[in-house]
């Protein structure tokens, strides 16, 4: 039988370069497994943080070490490695902005392979926290409040930013939480309990993004559901996860001993069908495709389960809740990059399928 080449994309140009290599060295580890390297050569590319793409010798030096080089080579932004020309899909590796933003997927789109999790729509959406709750609401799925902010706001006159400061204080109520609308992974995110500390927050959040999100604070039990598939996605069991921290921060999510991740969550069983159910309308909200990790807060005083954020492409590190999730719902990982692989032919196919039916 012919071996698939996988092109195993990692790196990248974000704030979660480092958790990008440890997540792609997982996968690595996983399509290297008895049954899947029978059927897969995995073929590393690595990002680097200016935008250089790298194969070969020096892929896999970054993929074993599990750390990015000290030195960079010089970019040329518009030339490939030769052997990009040879790969059968691609997997890609990347989180946060320039990787699950829709940028590698509209790449990788126009190149005309296969790739492994959502295309375009769903990842852009799945970045962007104002449209992903704008299509939420569509979909008739229960947030917390929130008021979508723009730095032009924040950084107007004082009085247009006085009255938005009074506005969120009467809409939302301290605590809350203000996040920059296009960065993953708890990246620029504050709590804040009062006007000076809202004030902060924003001029630090408007730092990084054009696009804000403020929400509502609320006491409640967080709760993570992966999905898993195309057109006919399934739910895995709930997880828990639980900290110390003042909320879950980057340092939090990618520090072993910070976060406990409980599973299966101890939830009564019409609270676990919720979720589940919920999960996958979100997935399919976004137009979901392969992969996605969703959020929930689980408010045990009123029963409420509110969605937080779906995740198009969850990190596959140690600590990642999404490949823990599955494993306790009987995919252990080597057979979970299997599936992914194949869900991403699969899609390939039916695309390739359509435009034929449509010539």
């Amino acid at each position: 039988m012919t071996k698939l080449r996988v092109g195993l994309l990692f790196g990248g140009c974000s704030g979660e370069h480092e958790v990008s290599i440890v997540s792609a060295g997982a996968i690595a580890r996983g399509l290297g497994e008895a049954s899947n390297a029978a059927k897969y050569d995995v073929v590393p590319f690595y990002i680097q943080k200016n935008g250089g793409w790298q194969s070969g010798q020096a892929a896999e030096a970054v993929l074993n070490s599990g750390a990015p080089p000290t030195t960079e080579d010089p970019i040329n932004r518009w030339q490939f490695p030769a052997e990009t020309s040879t790969i059968d899909v691609w997997f890609p590796v990347l989180h946060g902005p320039n990787g699950e933003d829709g940028t590698i997927q509209g790449l990788l789109q126009l190149m005309q392979v296969p790739y492994v999790g959502s295309g375009v729509l769903a990842s852009s959406a799945g970045m962007d926290k104002i449209a992903m709750k704008t299509l939420f609401a569509a979909a008739g799925l229960p947030q917390v409040k929130y008021a979508a902010v723009t730095r032009a706001e924040i950084w107007s006159d004082p009085c247009v930013y006085t009255k938005l400061c009074d506005r969120l204080e009467a809409d939302l109520g301290y605590p809350c939480f203000v996040k920059p609308a296009n960065l993953g992974s708890s990246v620029g995110i504050s709590k804040v309990r009062t006007r000076a500390e809202l004030e902060v927050a924003l001029d630090n959040a408007a730092s990084y993004d054009r696009r804000i999100i403020v929400e509502a604070g609320v006491v409640a039990r967080e709760v993570e559901c992966a999905v898993l598939g195309n057109d006919q996605p399934q739910a895995s069991v709930i997880g828990e996860i639980t900290f110390d921290s003042d909320f879950y921060d980057y340092e939090t999510k990618y520090t072993a001993g910070l976060a406990g991740l409980f599973i299966p969550a101890q939830l009564p069983a019409d609270i676990q069908q919720t979720i589940q159910e919920r999960a996958i309308q979100a997935f399919q909200a976004v137009d979901g495709a392969g992969l996605s990790r969703v959020d929930f807060f689980y408010v045990e005083q009123t029963g409420e389960v509110l969605i937080n954020e779906i995740n198009t492409l969850p990190g596959f590190t140690a600590t990642s809740m999404y490949p823990e999730l599955w494993a306790a719902s009987g995919i252990p990982f080597p057979d979970l990059v299997d599936r992914l692989i194949q869900l991403a032919l699969e899609s390939y196919q039916a695309q390739q399928a359509a435009k034929t039916s449509a010539a």
